[in-house]
């Protein structure tokens, strides 16, 4: 059987998620992020249209986002448009797929205890 991990290599891969999911953490960034995957990349004035946010609010959500990798800009013309990063949301699944494993690993090492 290999050795376990340390806790500080346990902690990197979460570490390197946090952003992440502190960026989902709010009901209107994951709002933004729903439809930008479900929508390809839009303007502001796309983001808003039909909603009672104003741009200043959404600038500032993409923000947030683009800071934790989730989004990215791109000028096109005199707009810029926001799309959504894929690879960054795969980074935080891989971590919940790691804590799940970790959990499962426990709950089996519970198991052999208690039946032990």
């Amino acid at each position: 059987m290999s050795p376990r991990p340390s806790a500080a290599a346990r902690r990197a891969p979460l570490k390197n998620s946090a952003p992440i999911f502190a960026a989902l953490g709010d009901e209107t960034r994951l709002r933004l992020v729903a439809v930008l995957c479900a929508g390809g990349a839009m303007s502001i004035a796309q983001l808003t249209s039909g909603t009672e946010i104003t741009r200043q609010a959404v600038t500032k959500h993409l923000q947030v986002l683009a800071n934790a990798g989730l989004v990215h800009d791109v000028k096109v013309g005199r707009e810029r448009l926001w799309a959504f990063e894929r690879a960054r949301l795969e980074e935080g699944r891989r971590s919940l797929d790691a804590i799940a494993l970790q959990w499962d690993q426990a709950l089996m090492r519970l198991k052999r205890a208690v039946e032990a």
